[in-house]
């Protein structure tokens, strides 16, 4: 999602609210009162409480079968980890140092091909989904932008594509999805109604689905970018868009600048128009995470209570702008300090006894806010070339290393774990991590959880999702050996593994759907 950040010493433009009709202010005031600012903090639902996450799922390749069959969003800042992707697009344009460079026909430094994945290829998204479920993400927000529902267009046909594969993938992993509207420099608001009409509830259907989240009983949508200061919404004209929705029976969360409270990167005489909305979540991404970061949650905090609304604060890892940018930006603009930065956010809501937060992003390439799995080092990257790696603070982390944070962190928040001020999380999986049953081979279909070292029988392995006959693959990181039995109580035939095997038909004899109980060393 392309947003305006909150970095130090950026140039912030404030355009004047005009209220200098009476018809306006009275029209403001009527529709103020009819809006509901019924609490819902103590509520039940999919996103209250959860981990959600965002994901553009804009990237695309060409020959991916997609509406617009070329390569898009190619300013990378990252690199990602390309292991475990099915399918994979070789001669990816992309930037370098804020300019856009020709198809790369060269290797990564370690010799494999440089390639990309397509967020329309339906086994990159379900593989998405299944790391989303791995890792204790509960919801994933599917953004939307208000210059791409035109109808008829082809960049529109591209998003419904994608929103009707994360809808499948997110049936198939248990994960819930809503749609989030990125309404940033976009004045039509109208569009957005008549898309959610005749698209989201019409063509797509997508309030029928089983996985569209829903909070106290209602649809969630998300809207971001209305309050912006660069915006050219009034605050009627916001407030009238967030009435729609709920006139629509929607639980309605927006996504408002980060430093609204202190009117920064703000419209004036907004804040009546953010308490309309159910939840508010104020963009964390660029924000310092400094020792005013405790404050800075406790005042957004104190507004949603005294207006009966709900909080999401919006978390981040790093972010960083040289290949889009070039030299106006640094290489590593706000450093992930090996995950602290992100840990210290976690940290401050659990001490301020919040459990719910969004996260961004869950796949954003292009300004380095991603907390999938992307290149560890310089071997992972095209050869010759700069993106930012995971062991740009000086310490090595696996690819796998902040969806395993987030887990860590997601736990914390819902006290399944205690308060812990300083990150644990192992920075590689090598020697701290456990095993990963799938259900089907390749390390397809639905995922066991993490289990570490120890001794499990039938009925401990289906607690941890490894129902009895239900495995066809395994991962296994370095330094670890497990036996798996086909028996409960480690009895009948046995097979003893020390790396990764994604077909058990393969081992003899043949260990599909056969495993009962195991021991992990």
């Amino acid at each position: 999602m392309k947003k305006t950040n909150l970095l130090p010493g950026s140039l912030v433009l404030l355009t004047l609210l005009s209220c200098n009709k009476q018809i306006e202010k009275t029209s403001f005031q009527e529709k103020l009162k009819s809006s509901s600012f019924h609490s819902s903090l103590v509520s039940t639902g999919d996103v209250v409480g959860k981990i959600t996450v965002g994901y553009q799922g804009w990237f695309s390749a060409k020959g991916d079968g997609s509406p617009i069959n070329s390569f898009s969003h190619t300013n990378l800042e990252m690199w990602p980890d390309m292991r475990e992707y099915k399918s994979a697009y070789e001669a990816v344009p992309f930037s370098q140092d804020g300019s856009t460079q020709p198809p790369f026909s060269g290797t990564l430094t370690n010799g494999q091909p440089a390639t990309m994945f397509s967020s329309y290829d339906a086994g990159t998204v379900n593989l998405h989904f299944q790391w989303m479920r791995q890792y204790g993400i509960d919801c994933a927000a599917l953004q939307r932008f208000a210059n791409e529902i035109s109808p008829g267009s082809l960049i529109k046909d591209q998003r419904d594509g994608m929103a009707r594969k994360v809808e499948t993938a997110a049936v198939a992993n248990g994960i819930k999805f809503y749609i989030m509207y990125d309404a940033s420099g976009w004045g039509d608001l109208n569009a957005i109604k008549s898309d959610w009409t005749n698209t989201i509830k019409g063509t797509l259907d997508l309030l029928n689905s089983s996985a569209y989240a829903k909070q106290n009983g209602k649809p969630v949508v998300s809207i971001y970018g209305l309050g912006y200061a660069s915006h050219p919404s009034s605050a009627i004209e916001a407030l009238d868009l967030i009435n729609w929705f709920k006139n629509q029976g929607c639980y309605v969360i927006g996504s408002i600048p980060g430093g609204w409270l202190k009117g920064e990167n703000t419209k004036p005489n907004f804040n009546e128009t953010f308490a309309a909305f159910n939840m508010l979540s104020a963009w964390g991404v660029g924000g310092l995470i400094d020792n005013g970061y405790a404050a800075w949650i406790a005042g957004d905090q104190s507004f949603c209570r005294e207006h009966g609304i709900d909080y999401q604060p919006c978390i981040y890892p790093g972010t960083a702008f040289h290949n889009t940018n070039g030299t106006i930006s640094r290489k590593n603009e706000i450093p992930r300090q090996h995950g602290d930065l992100l840990w210290k956010q976690f940290a401050t809501l659990k001490q301020a006894s919040i459990s719910t937060t969004y996260i961004a992003m869950f796949d954003e390439l292009n300004e380095a806010t991603s907390i999938f799995k992307v290149a560890e080092d310089s071997t992972m990257i095209p050869k010759g070339k700069y993106f930012l790696t995971l062991d740009a603070d000086g310490v090595h982390v696996s690819s796998d290393f902040y969806l395993r944070l987030v887990h860590d962190g997601g736990d914390m928040l819902k006290g399944i774990t205690p308060y812990r001020l300083k990150l644990t999380t192992p920075f590689t999986t090598s020697a701290n991590s456990g095993v990963t049953f799938y259900q089907s081979s390749a390390y397809q279909g639905d995922v066991s959880a993490i289990i570490p070292p120890g001794k499990y029988n039938l009925q401990q392995m289906a607690a941890l999702g490894v129902k009895n006959d239900w495995a066809s693959s395994i991962r296994i990181p370095k330094g670890r050996v497990i036996t798996m039995y086909s028996d409960d109580n480690f009895s009948g035939w046995s097979w003893t593994l020390n790396a990764d095997t994604p077909d058990f038909s393969k081992l003899n004899p043949n260990a599909n759907d056969l495993v009962s109980s195991c021991i992990i060393k």
